[in-house]
């Protein structure tokens, strides 16, 4: 019958005792090997100390903190961006719509400017059908001002590459150099983007 102490772990020292006892006998090999193995254990046994363990322990946990760390500012990463995309979605969401619309304050501006040259432009019926389109244009830009928009109108400015389109270059000795003398087409901004460039005649000096 087994007892029940012979079930329990051998204390290191104890197993080194039986090699050292084995390498009195016979056999000498299996008891050199036995009393290196009996070695080996006792060293293990000694090395998982209290001390070891937290140790151990520490350095998982500091581990499972850096992981943690890289993963909220992953998450932090996520939120900014998404927040940039919202904050962009609300100031450009309506940059096509708008561009659409240009053509139509175009087409107002220039049904103004031929009324107002044409034949019987002074009569009252005509003055009120101008008056009329003023209005529609006014009521127009003031939507797009609301949505953000701004116009680009910069005759007798200096040229800038960044907000006009220079259709051609004309001699002037009256103005400097790359002043804008004429606007073909006026052009327009969202919350400072640019939807469309101003269409300019730029000065020159005379040759």
């Amino acid at each position: 019958m087994t007892h029940p102490e012979e079930n329990q772990s051998q204390n290191p020292s104890d197993t080194v005792d039986e090699a050292l006892k084995k390498a009195a006998g016979d056999d000498a090999p299996e008891a050199k090997s036995s009393v290196e193995a009996a070695l080996e254990s006792a060293e293990a046994a000694v090395d998982e100390t209290p001390e070891a363990a937290l140790e151990a322990a520490l350095a998982e946990a500091e581990k499972y903190k850096d992981l943690a760390l890289r993963a909220e500012a992953e998450m932090q990463n996520v939120r900014r961006r998404a927040a940039q995309d919202v904050e962009k979605a609300h100031k450009f969401g309506l940059e096509k719509v708008i561009g659409n619309l240009l053509p139509v304050a175009d087409s107002l501006e220039k049904a103004i400017e031929a009324a107002e040259t044409a034949e019987g432009a002074d009569t009252p019926a005509v003055q009120a059908i101008i008056e009329g389109m003023n209005l529609c244009r006014r009521m127009l830009l003031d939507v797009l001002s609301k949505e953000g928009a701004e116009l680009i109108d910069p005759e007798g400015v200096p040229f800038d590459p960044n907000l006009h389109q220079a259709m051609s270059m004309v001699e002037n000795g009256e103005v400097e150099p790359n002043t804008v003398l004429t606007v073909v087409q006026k052009g327009y901004t969202l919350n400072g983007r640019l939807v469309r460039p101003a269409m300019v005649m730029v000065s020159k000096a005379p040759a």
